[in-house]
């Protein structure tokens, strides 16, 4: 595998290890052939991730072929590299997922990885193919992994509580389905439940064709305008697939708390958030969040998502996405599983 060159820096000198453990998660479950010995090597000056399968299927080149740092796929013949055709599930243009650009947007890559890591530590191969998971961020800014999740032909879900970040994400989708000529529907409406306003709700329905739209075959991107602690209160228990979140870092964002007053230490707003976003959770889905360690500890993170009743994975691949974003920030992530 060929790692593509990424446009972080900081992101690119991390990025070999975190693919391959992103690999050896897919490994642990979601691939019908084993992955093994995935290694870095230079072949011809050029640094590659090399790993053995001696049954790989066709099914499985489909999965890897969405990892996130994917270049090119070759099958190795002694020095020789021959060409896989890789299967991308992508259904739209990438301008979707690069377009946007804004201060403390979080790396597009990284994004893509902690969607996969998630979704492979909850579904098969098949069924993450198959796309129609049903994807929520609770804290989702400006829409990177909604964008991502679209990408797959996920239905994507969102809220978020700066208002300014709402609305030009709202914009910003559909001018871009309009841009592309996508058969959409599109509604901005008030959120209401038991007669009381919870907040403001831009929701699309598009497909990838005129065809597939008016046979009702569509997918839907929503964002909500209110507070993350009031997510139960949007949607219905049980009602995604997986939960996927690039969490406030305590530095470019603020971590809003109930008391609506600002907090440099996001820990208080993850306590009372968590549960409230487990219960939003399907039996058998995964929780993927993504966070700041110089503000909350990873044993803190796993405390919280375990006393809302979930397993937390800690498979050796899942202890090794640690890494620096710049002299403030220094990223994990921890994906835990709703049991069945």
């Amino acid at each position: 595998m060929l790692i593509a060159p990424s446009a972080n820096r900081v992101f690119a000198r991390s990025a070999v290890r975190m693919v391959a453990n992103e690999i050896a998660v897919l490994g642990l479950g979601a691939l019908d052939g084993a992955v093994e010995g995935v290694e870095e090597r230079v072949l011809g000056g050029v640094p590659y991730l090399v790993f053995r399968s001696g049954s790989l299927s066709g099914r499985d080149v489909r999965l890897l072929s969405n990892v996130s740092g994917l270049f090119a796929l070759f099958e190795v013949h002694g020095t020789m590299l021959e060409p896989i055709p890789v299967q991308r599930m992508d259904r739209y243009d990438d301008d979707l997922v690069s377009i946007l650009k804004y201060a403390g947007k979080t790396n597009e890559q990284f994004t893509k990885l902690l969607l996969n890591v998630t979704a492979a530590s909850a579904f098969g191969a098949e069924r993450i193919l198959a796309g129609g998971l049903k994807v929520f961020d609770p804290m989702c800014g400006r829409g990177t992994t909604l964008n991502q999740a679209a990408m797959y032909g996920f239905d994507a879900y969102g809220v978020e509580v700066d208002k300014r970040d709402f609305e030009a994400y709202g914009a910003f989708i559909q001018r871009w389905l309009k841009d592309k000529r996508l058969k959409h529907k599109a509604l901005t409406s008030r959120v209401k439940r038991d007669g009381r306003g919870v907040g403001q709700q831009t929701r699309v329905e598009f497909a990838v064709t005129k065809e597939l739209h008016r046979a009702g075959e569509t997918q839907v991107i929503e964002i909500v305008n209110a507070d993350t602690l009031r997510s139960g209160e949007v949607y219905r228990r049980r009602s995604f697939d997986l939960i996927v979140a690039d969490v406030p870092y305590g530095v470019q964002h603020a971590a809003v708390r109930e008391t609506r007053e600002l907090s440099r230490r996001p820990t208080e707003l993850l306590e009372a958030a968590i549960p409230v976003w487990a219960e939003l959770l399907r039996p058998g889905g995964a929780m993927g969040l993504s966070w700041n360690t110089y503000m909350t500890e990873r044993s803190e993170m796993a405390e919280m998502l375990e006393a809302a009743g979930m397993e937390v994975l800690d498979a050796a691949p899942y202890l090794d996405f640690e890494h620096r974003v710049d002299h403030a920030i220094n990223r994990d992530l921890i994906v835990a599983r709703m049991p069945r």
